[in-house]
């Protein structure tokens, strides 16, 4: 039977203080990649970090606000990132030169940091931490992080290829009187026994049973996760009045237009000088208006 495509389940422990999400990317993971040429070993460490960032902003239950994660290195591999919104819609994209010939990510990334910020997007306060990169896999990185900063052990499990990226996420909760303390090692070392291609292939109750069935365990409703971008040409309008008319003139005499892509999407937004002009001539809001007729 196979899994849900693009899809996240939250599942419960019943007797023990243990909560879990699978996630499954299919045609969200394979439009990223319709987008950008990536070598074989940095596309396994983007689908990785795009399932775990999925994983993770479910976990927070973030509200209007998105979650963006970014390695960022001094190695073949310059820059990973991925943002995934509350509502589960989710977008990648990596920078990389040369020939990528190991799939270690300490070789691919080499001295390096990982950033993960909460923008709230509805006026509240922005969150952003900023660490050294700690583990030789994506999963390892951001167990390091979350224990540092959630005080809450929390586990992954991650796996992609050309096709699919998958992951899941185990985190023990406060402890319960009378609770079984034992709980959190037996399903860590049964998750630890969990293949590649069983992450990829098979169904979140064919995982739940492989690997819990003596475990009384609450499955939810599947939540979709789609690919979505929200680069827009009103975005744009807004970088541009924040680089200036003086910049922005500079740029338009030396080239004729100004053209501005979006590394996540691809998406290429042209402004011709009457263009410029109204960007500088009108609010912005009044400016959107125009470009909507």
């Amino acid at each position: 039977m196979k899994t849900s495509s693009d899809s996240l389940q939250r599942f419960l422990f019943d007797a023990a203080p243990i909560r879990g999400e699978f996630v499954h990317l299919d045609e969200s993971w394979r439009s990223v990649l319709a987008r950008h040429d990536y070598p074989l070993p940095l596309r396994n460490l983007l689908g990785e970090l795009m399932a775990s960032a999925v994983l993770l902003a479910a976990m927070l239950k973030l509200q209007q606000g998105s979650l963006i994660l970014q390695i960022q290195g001094q190695g073949p591999v310059s820059l990973l990132v991925v943002e995934c919104s509350g509502d589960l819609q989710v977008r990648a994209t990596a920078k990389w030169e040369g020939e990528l010939v190991s799939s270690k990510v300490a070789e691919l990334i080499g001295d390096g940091r990982f950033v993960i910020t909460l923008d709230q997007k509805n006026g509240g306060q922005m969150y952003q931490g900023i660490v050294a990169l700690e583990g030789e896999t994506v999963a390892e990185i951001l167990q390091n992080y979350m224990l540092r900063s959630e005080q809450l052990e929390t586990r992954l499990w991650l796996a992609a290829d050309g096709q699919q990226a998958a992951g899941m996420l185990l985190q023990k909760l406060p402890e319960q009187p009378d609770g079984d303390t034992d709980a959190w090692n037996r399903a860590v070392v049964l998750a630890e026994t969990v293949r590649h291609d069983e992450l990829l292939s098979l169904s979140v109750p064919e995982l739940l049973h492989r690997l819990y069935h003596e475990e009384d365990i609450r499955l939810f409703d599947a939540q979709p996760v789609v690919f979505g971008c929200s680069c827009s040409r009103e975005n744009v309008v807004e970088m541009l009045k924040m680089i200036g008319v003086d910049e922005v003139d500079s740029v338009l005499e030396e080239q004729g237009s100004i053209q501005v892509c979006c590394e996540f999407c691809n998406q290429c937004y042209v402004f011709e000088e009457e263009d410029i002009d109204e960007v500088f001539a009108l609010p912005t809001s009044e400016f959107a208006m125009e470009i909507q007729h």
